[in-house]
């Protein structure tokens, strides 16, 4: 018997002003996933402008991610950017509502994993 452990990565977005959560789903966190995530919430909010405050993954600030973004805001001022991107201060989950809502899934996932078990013989 083998138990395989499966990485999943997800994205994550808070909208706060209605306080909507998106997550979706991608094969792996990279600067590729982050891009199509960006193109995804483009297309989700349409003729918005989108602001963006992150942690500082290396993905959410790579080359892929910048050159995207140096594309889609080519020729813009700065104010009216289509996606800006700003940056949480290093090490600091506090600033970072989102870290709450994936530590409130992880607890419930981990809360319901700890009642089936039993069950699961």
């Amino acid at each position: 018997m083998t138990n395989v452990k499966h990485r999943q990565t997800y994205y994550g977005v808070m909208n706060l002003y209605n306080q909507e959560f998106m997550v979706t789903p991608y094969e792996r966190g990279n600067g590729e996933s982050t891009v199509a995530f960006l193109k995804y919430l483009q297309a989700q909010h349409p003729n918005q402008k989108l602001i963006l405050l992150w942690d500082r993954a290396r993905y959410h600030c790579g080359h892929e991610v910048q050159a995207y973004l140096n594309t889609l805001n080519h020729g813009l001022e700065e104010k009216d950017w289509k996606v800006t991107c700003l940056l949480f201060a290093p090490n600091a989950p506090e600033q970072n509502p989102v870290e709450d809502i994936w530590l409130q899934g992880k607890t419930f996932c981990e809360d319901i994993f700890m009642k089936i078990k039993p069950f699961s013989r």
